[in-house]
Order: structure tokens, then sequence, then C-alpha cells
């Protein structure tokens, strides 16, 4: 929901301003009209963000614009250690993708924290951003050698691939960045399509059932975040505008069952001396689990 009255605009500019100094102007449109606050007297002033989720602003707390949009957020210092704990030995083989991939998740929390806190264009930029990098490294990574364009004859050469094209997706990204959220979801599709083609190839029931689960998670969490963008006005009159803040921990979950699922199919592609196996924590007997990548020998294909 948008801050329309003065007293919040006037708040939100003054918390805003101490997290935001990246913008060089002379006046602040939401300080301008304050008492007291005429111009910003210095280089560093506020620029708001074009994107504002349905949850009312600084209402819980006097310094957070979206408060559970914000905190909602620490579930992805939660994915980051789990990814590292739960997948230790495939970690011991794999450990540049694994810590690289641990510490951006890390980044996207702090950034969509930082973004949600204060409303900002330079938020919603690292924000986005940092789903992109994490999204280009992940793929980087794991993307299977039998997808690879014919141009494209080793892993090296697909890592300049990625990069070159993060880099001018990321440029392109300053171009219009309130579609950046939806060109991002996106990406969901292609890896959704390239996960059907892999089930195709194992029958392994366990690893069909986490792909189904992770499906499930990512349909919940899909809908939380159109229903917040495109029916907030449903959101305002049923008193329930925290669907962003469901978004976030509803993708979480979906990322926990979708990195094993990439775990396992990389294990079957490029450790040819290990076999994959899908186990649960804390027990396969338990209602809610969570999935983990161990490593057997010998290999032998899915």
């Amino acid at each position: 929901m948008l801050c329309n009255t003065s007293a919040c605009r006037c708040a939100r500019g003054r918390w805003a301003a101490r997290f935001s100094p990246f913008h060089l102007c002379t006046t602040n449109p939401l300080l301008s009209s304050c008492p007291g606050n005429p111009t910003m007297p210095s280089i560093f002033s506020y620029q708001s963000s074009e994107i504002d989720w349905c949850e009312n602003n600084f209402v819980h707390s006097p310094i957070i614009a979206e408060y559970y949009n914000t905190i909602s957020n620490v579930c992805f210092f939660i994915l980051s250690a789990a990814l590292l704990h739960l997948n230790r030995q495939y970690c011991q083989q794999r450990t540049v993708p694994m810590y690289f991939i641990s510490g951006l998740l890390l980044c996207v929390g702090v950034f969509s924290m930082y973004f949600h806190m204060t409303l900002s264009y330079v938020g919603q930029l690292l924000d986005e951003l940092s789903i992109l990098w994490t999204l280009a490294v992940a793929y980087c990574f794991w993307y299977p050698r039998a997808y690879f364009p014919r141009c494209i004859k080793s892993r090296k050469q697909f890592y300049w691939l990625g990069g070159v094209t993060t880099v001018i997706t990321t440029l392109m990204s300053f171009i219009k960045p309130s579609i950046n959220a939806y060109a991002l979801n996106c990406i969901a599709f292609h890896l959704l399509y390239l996960t059907w083609r892999e089930l195709k190839k194992c029958n392994d029931q366990r690893v069909h059932r986490m792909a189904k689960a992770m499906v499930v998670w990512w349909v919940l969490a899909i809908t939380s975040w159109l229903s917040d963008r495109w029916l907030c006005w449903l959101c305002q009159a049923i008193n329930f505008p925290y669907f962003h803040s469901f978004w976030h921990v509803l993708i979480a979950v979906s990322l926990l069952y979708c990195f094993p699922l990439v775990m396992y199919f990389d294990v079957t592609y490029e450790m040819p001396a290990f076999k994959p196996k899908l186990g649960y924590w804390p027990s396969d007997s338990w209602p809610i689990v969570v999935p983990y990548i161990a490593l057997e020998e010998p290999h032998k294909q899915c």
C-alpha cells in the first residue's frame, strides 16, 4: 500500500534518507513538504523506489517501512546455513560453488531487508541484482554440459558466456527497474523445464517426489507474490497485506528442495566416482523434512 499521508511521507523520507546516501540531487520530494525540511542541505538525499508492496508503511516500526517484509528475509540466512550444514559431503567435493552460492544467498537476504526497510531505489536495485547474480553463478556452476550451446566446448567458455550475459543484463536492469522482478521470476520456467528434462531420465522415485514438492512450494510462493502485487485491494479489504512476506518464506522453502535436486544431477554429470543419494533431515519418518544429498560409491547411472 502506498504511503499517502503527509506524516507518513515525512517519516519515510527522514528515515530512508539515512540509509540511502547514494543519489545526487538537491531536493527531496518526500521531505520538501515537511515543516523545517524544505530542502536537503547535503548531496546525500533520498530517492524512492517505484515499487511499494502491499504492507502498510511504518505501522509496526518508526524506522522500518515494511516490517514483516523486512524480518521475513531471515529465512535466507537460515537457507544459506542449512545448505552448507546438511550437504557437507557434497560441499567437500564442490567447495567453491557451495560457499559462493551460500554467500550470495546471504547477500540476497541482506539487500532485500535493506530494500523493504527503506523502499529506496538503491535498495530495490541491490535486491534485484543480488538475485540476478545468484542465479547467474548457479547457472555457471551447475548448468549441465549436455545443454550447452553447440558453440560452447568447455565449462570455462560457459563461464565467459554467463559472465558477459550477466553484465549485459545488469546494465539493462537500470532501463526499466519496475519490470525487473517479473523478468527474474520468468527464469523459474526455464528451471522447471530443465527439471522436467532430467526427471525423464531418472527412475529414482524419491527424486521425483522431491521435485514435486519443490514445484508445490514454488506455486504457493509465486501465488503469494502475485496476490500481493495485483490483489492488494483485496488484501487490504481482508486486513491481510502480508503475502509478500509469505513469498520470502515460501520461496526459501522451495529452494531448500531445489538446491539438493540440482546437486543430485550435478553429481550424476560431473562426479562419476560417486552415486548421489537423497536423504531427509531429521528423519524419513517425520511429516516435515528437509532434503539433502549424500555421496556413495560406486556410482550407478540414475
